[in-house]
């Protein structure tokens, strides 16, 4: 380590978390060793030197490391010489005969051995015996690397390269790559998927068909055949002295020169049955004098890759964790574990891998989760200071012409959109630039109030932009906002200058635009990414908005707040969050909540039907066509694939127009259509040019569609509550009945769980506490999409440990804002490689 801090220019870099952390671990190992008292002097010496190490100048450091590394020599050569007799007991000991072998578990009066397992003839030649003392309980002890090795890996850092460890080639690092697994601190944090559970140790005469189960036995003789393709397959017979079982192996010849008669194995897998006779197939395995990884314990299954084993993988990350644990240091405070009662972080990573016992993993799994989670929070408590901290345009608002603006609306605002409203404008009228998630159900009205605060941005000199995700969307969203402002400056004696920008503009429409907005003349922008793109500049942008905010990641809120100084910022969504959730995964954002829906706002009638229900819903879409209405079906995917069985919606609209619904004219809608192509499709449709829309989930979101009264969604059990919720709020938009009809291919029990609580409940945030119950907190949200670091380890049942989370973040925060002070410097430096580009945990 002193080497290495040479090599990095004495900059405290070499050991994560600096030198002085390196301390009191390396002291207390090294005082272990020391065999007199002047070399446990010179050991704290050196303990108390590394502690002081950042306090020394830069200048003086290489004197410093220097004296320290004499100091380290004289450890040991100092010593008194050994005698003959001293050397002599110190030899290494001769090698341990193998054990004789006696049945691992000594047998009972009963039960009588299983007529299934083969006993022991007495003209078999006698097995060896094999002690239980001889089975490994204590956890093994780290596998030995080479001195190269150690060398090698004496230089390297957690952000290392995965090719720094032993065995780990270019080729093999590439494959890797596909786990995400890039770096040394990658291996650490790829988590098992699930446990087997190996360590019931029984003897041969008492298994039992489908038990989950480890032996210890011999091998008495191994051959090979190979079956017509020529594939081999390796049958070896085992015995433990109380009965034997024949085992076998595909695909793995190699397997008839290691498993020699003699050779005493461990075995671990599901006992099955072939020819009355019970047998295992394709069991983990492992030479019974060896630390024990892949048998007789909570075996860890990772997810895999083309050209990576589960053994090689395994054997590789628990190499890793032996090594680099020991060189783990623990960012969370210590004060912090203590009051929480959380192990420690390398206690954890280790039991996560390769668990003594379910409580151990469940507890690592715990800890983990908690950091994820923290680390969350934290994150975004220091967006929010950093956005606090800047200077924002207060917008100076008149409340006669609020009461003007919302008296020309063609309906009164709910309690709730007001409430909103009142908040959004004390927000605007402060020096620090608004920061505020507006949340509410489908057709709550939540767009209407985001014109309003645009409105008044806008009467006070400045200009206002609203961000969609769609380019249907923005044009339904420019529409109905065109409509509205002509009443509005009607009541306010004046014109406001609306615009659409999107990428299906026009170069010459977009030219004389983008002067516009430069110059002022354009009051309100409509659009989709393209208002973000360079080249496109306001003249003085006041309030931002962000429709459907999940739908865009923090470089794209960013790219919009860059477009004016400092803008107040509104980001609005239709998925309804529950709050606990929303303060972790947005604290930089205030919350308003539209949770009233406006008056005669249908009730849609919801129906979850099975593939055999299929004819009636097409006989009912038919009789609300005949109504004069229209309908929606939604398909899961764009085309055919035969890795699914879900339907295609260029192949159903196919089927549904030649076959179903002849008499009719039916439209097709994807995401893979030009953007022109849409806009043409849902003009039709909303013209009433067709009778029924066949589409993907590019309709989940927003499209005002008055006269559809029935959405068919195919699959419904491939989509999570949220999303079903979403495609609902497509149709009861109009004065007639609407209904949802959920058509599930095939369902497991959590999707029949999903689609009998949407079919009881239209309320969206009964719908969100329950899609947070079934899905837990790591999966409720898509992380990826939002921007956020991915959970890990977050699972359903943690709700409880997010609200703690949550209370640790704001403690710590509020006495360490800037994570400045020394027991925060690990935790600030592990929030920065949390919230990194790539978001891994680090």
């Amino acid at each position: 380590m002193l080497t290495q801090e040479k090599r990095l220019g004495y900059k405290n870099k070499a050991v994560f978390g600096g030198l002085e952390r390196l301390a009191s671990n390396w002291g207390s190992e090294a005082l272990q060793e020391a065999t007199t008292d002047q070399e446990r002097a010179l050991i704290n010496e050196i303990v108390q030197d590394l502690a002081r190490y950042p306090e020394v100048a830069e200048a003086d450091r290489p004197h410093f490391i220097h004296r320290l590394l004499v100091k380290l020599h004289k450890i040991g050569t100092d010593a008194p010489a050994k005698s003959n007799q001293e050397r002599e007991t110190s030899a290494p000991a001769a090698p341990r005969p193998a054990p004789p072998i006696e049945p691992l578990i000594m047998r009972q009066e009963s039960p009588l051995p299983q007529p299934e397992a083969r006993m022991v003839s007495k003209a078999a030649p006698p097995p060896s015996q094999v002690k239980r003392s001889d089975v490994p309980h204590r956890p093994p002890a780290p596998p030995r690397l080479s001195r190269e090795a150690q060398a090698d890996l004496s230089s390297a850092g957690l952000d290392s390269l995965v090719t720094r460890l032993p065995g780990i080639k270019e080729a093999m690092a590439k494959k890797l790559a596909n786990l995400g697994v890039r770096t040394i601190s990658d291996f650490l944090s790829l988590y098992p998927r699930r446990y087997d559970d190996y360590r019931q140790l029984k003897p041969i005469n008492q298994l039992r068909y489908g038990e989950e189960v480890t032996i210890i036995a011999q091998v008495w003789e191994t051959r090979q055949r190979d079956t017509r393709n020529g594939r081999p397959i390796i049958t070896s017979t085992l015995s433990d002295g109380t009965a034997t079982i024949e085992v076998t192996w595909f695909n793995q010849p190699w397997l008839a020169q290691k498993l020699q008669p003699g050779l005493q194995i461990v075995i671990s897998g599901k006992v099955d049955e072939y020819l009355g006779r019970l047998t295992f197939q394709s069991p983990e395995w492992e030479e019974l004098d060896k630390n024990l990884i892949h048998t007789g314990r909570l075996v860890p299954v990772y997810p895999l890759t083309e050209g990576i084993t589960i053994k090689w993988l395994r054997n590789q990350i628990k190499a890793t964790v032996d090594y680099w644990t020991r060189r783990l240091p623990d960012y969370l405070p210590e004060e912090s574990r203590q009051r929480l009662a959380m192990p420690p972080l390398d206690e954890s990573i280790r039991q996560i891998h390769f668990p003594d016992d379910w409580e151990k993993l469940e507890a690592a799994r715990r800890r983990l989760a908690f950091d994820e989670l923290l680390l969350i929070q934290l994150g975004v408590l220091r967006q929010r200071r950093a956005w606090q901290a800047q200077q924002g345009q207060p917008v100076t608002i008149n409340s006669e012409a609020v009461e003007k603006l919302l008296q020309a609306l063609p309906f009164p605002l709910t309690s709730a959109q007001r409430r909103a409203l009142d908040e959004i404008t004390a927000d605007l009228q402060r020096d620090t630039p608004m920061s505020r998630l507006l949340q509410g159900d489908v057709g709550s009205g939540k767009t209407v109030v985001a014109l309003a605060a645009m409105v008044l941005a806008v009467l006070d000199g400045g200009q206002a932009a609203i961000l969609a995700p769609t380019e249907i969307l923005a044009e339904q969203h420019f529409q109905g906002m065109n409509r509205l402002l002509v009443a509005i400056g009607e009541a306010l004696g004046r014109s406001f200058q609306i615009r659409l920008l999107t990428g299906s503009t026009a170069a010459a429409e977009r030219k004389e635009l983008l002067d516009g907005l430069a110059g002022g003349q354009v009051d309100l922008l409509v659009g989709t990414h393209a208002i973000i793109q360079s080249g496109v500049e306001f003249k003085s942008l006041r309030l931002a908005v962000i429709d459907e905010q999940h739908r865009f990641g923090v470089e794209q809120r960013a790219a919009l707040r860059e477009k004016g100084f400092n803008p107040h910022m509104l980001v609005m969504t239709a998925t309804p969050i529950p709050r606990t959730l929303a303060l972790t995964l947005y604290g930089d954002l205030d919350l308003s909540i539209i949770d009233e829906m406006p008056p005669g706002r249908q009730v849609i009638e919801t129906r979850w039907l099975t593939p055999k229900e299929r004819e009636r819903a097409y006989s009912f879409i038919r009789s609300q066509i005949e109504k004069g209405r229209q309908a929606f079906i939604i398909c899961p995917l764009v085309e055919e694939s035969e890795k699914t069985e879900a339907k295609s919606a260029v192949e159903e609209h196919k089927r549904l127009q030649t076959h179903i619904f002849p008499r009719l004219k039916l439209g097709l809608l994807h995401g893979r259509m030009k953007a022109d192509e849409k806009e043409k499709t849902m003009a039709a449709f909303r013209d009433q040019e067709m009778h029924i829309l066949v589409s993907t989930s590019v309709v989940e979101v927003g499209i005002d569609m008055p006269n559809a009264t029935v959405i068919l969604v195919e699959g419904a059990n491939r989509f999570g509550l949220a999303q079903l919720h979403q495609f609902r709020g497509r149709v009861g938009r109009g004065e007639h009945q609407s209904y949802c009809l959920l058509l599930a291919d095939s369902a497991s029990v959590e999707a029949e769980q999903r689609l009998a609580v949407i079919e009881r409940t239209n309320n969206g945030f009964e719908l969100a506490e329950q899609d947070l119950q079934m899905r837990g907190p790591g999966e409720f949200f898509g992380t990826r999409q939002s921007g956020l670091p991915d959970l890990k380890l977050v699972k359903l049942t943690d709700t409880k440990l997010l609200e703690l989370a949550r209370q640790e973040a704001q403690f710590i925060f509020e006495k360490d804002p800037g994570l400045e002070t020394p027991q925060n410097r690990l935790l600030a430096r592990q929030l920065a490689n949390f919230w990194s580009p790539r978001s891994d945990l680090n």
